[in-house]
């Protein structure tokens, strides 16, 4: 027989500071999406520390932001009524001047306010024409890769076609044929420039499906729609981007080449445009060096920019490459 009872002992509280379960217990789930975005945001951030380490990649985007910040606010600078011919402010063929900086085209007009129109159309141009161009040569490329047999013979057949073929041939030939447009100088660029694409999306894609997960892939039920959408599209994607950089500077060469030659919408003003009416103008014969000079500079920067910022990313997606930097 006990002298003293004993105290009851009191229930402890519990401690809110720790997890009370298993290492992952307690914490936010969190939705695929949100899991998704983050490893993105953390992919992203990794591309620009090692994209940044490229001196000539930041160069090259560098002159591009600015080239595109004056095309962006063209109508803020010069206005639209600056491509008129008849309420030009100047004489014909002025000398560049502190009115006219640039001097003046054959009609009087500021070749300046002209130039930074014309950003706008070569720009829009070159990008689009290069992702037309991608894009087909994206999906022949895949498709290529993914079905073999006679589709892949009959398909790469075709692109060797086209690789044989002068590219710029073909583009004069679609743009004879068709109105003169802007987007027909679009179509004829991007469906003559696509089959480099092709070869490397299709070489990469070949590399993708010998993997093993792709062979659990179809065991599991797999469709091909949903091997080519989900497992090799994504792996081919850093090529495909890193090649539509080197393709814009090729679309917006070209482009400068049918405006020059006559073949796009005269009555739209870009850089080869002011080039062809140089031309028509006899600016070469008579010594105008300033009407052939700007264009010819700006379709000259704007290709070396793409290609060395095309440069930098192929070197950070590809590191085996050895890019200088």
């Amino acid at each position: 027989m006990t002298t003293s009872m004993e105290k009851p002992s009191e229930p402890r509280e519990p401690d809110l500071g720790k997890p009370s379960g298993g290492p992952g217990e307690g914490l936010p789930a969190q939705s695929p999406r949100a899991l998704t975005r983050a490893r993105r945001r953390r992919a992203a951030a990794r591309f620009w520390r090692q994209y940044r380490t490229h001196r000539a990649g930041l160069v090259g985007l560098g002159v591009l932001a600015v080239i595109a910040l004056l095309a962006v606010t063209a109508p803020l600078l010069v206005g639209a009524d600056s491509q008129s011919v008849t309420d030009a402010p100047g004489g014909p063929m002025e000398a560049p001047s502190g009115e006219f900086p640039l001097g003046t085209d054959q009609f009087g007009r500021s070749l300046l306010a002209l130039m930074l129109w014309g950003t706008r159309v070569s720009l829009t141009v070159g990008l689009l024409a290069a992702f037309l161009s991608v894009a087909i040569g994206t999906l022949v490329g895949i498709t290529a890769g993914h079905f073999k047999g006679w589709y892949a013979t009959v398909v790469m057949r075709v692109t060797d076609w086209f690789l044989v073929m002068p590219t710029l041939v073909l583009a004069i030939a679609l743009a004879t044929v068709l109105s003169r447009s802007v987007w027909t100088t679009i179509l004829a660029i991007g469906v003559t420039t696509w089959p480099t694409t092709a070869r490397l999306v299709r070489a990469q894609t070949l590399s993708v499906e010998s993997r093993p997960y792709i062979e659990r892939s179809r065991a599991l039920g797999g469709g091909h729609g949903h091997i080519m959408s989900r497992h090799v599209l994504p792996n081919v994607m850093p090529l495909v981007l890193a090649q539509t950089t080197l393709v814009i500077s090729t679309a917006i060469l070209t482009e400068a080449t049918l405006a020059f030659l006559g073949l796009s919408d005269p009555t739209i003003v870009s850089w080869g445009g002011l080039l062809q009416d140089a031309r028509e103008a006899g600016a070469v014969s008579s010594g105008n060096w300033w009407y052939l000079a700007p264009p010819g500079l700006a379709i000259a920067v704007v290709a070396l920019a793409f290609t060395l910022c095309g440069r930098a990313v192929e070197s950070v997606l590809n590191p085996k490459l050895g890019v200088s930097r």
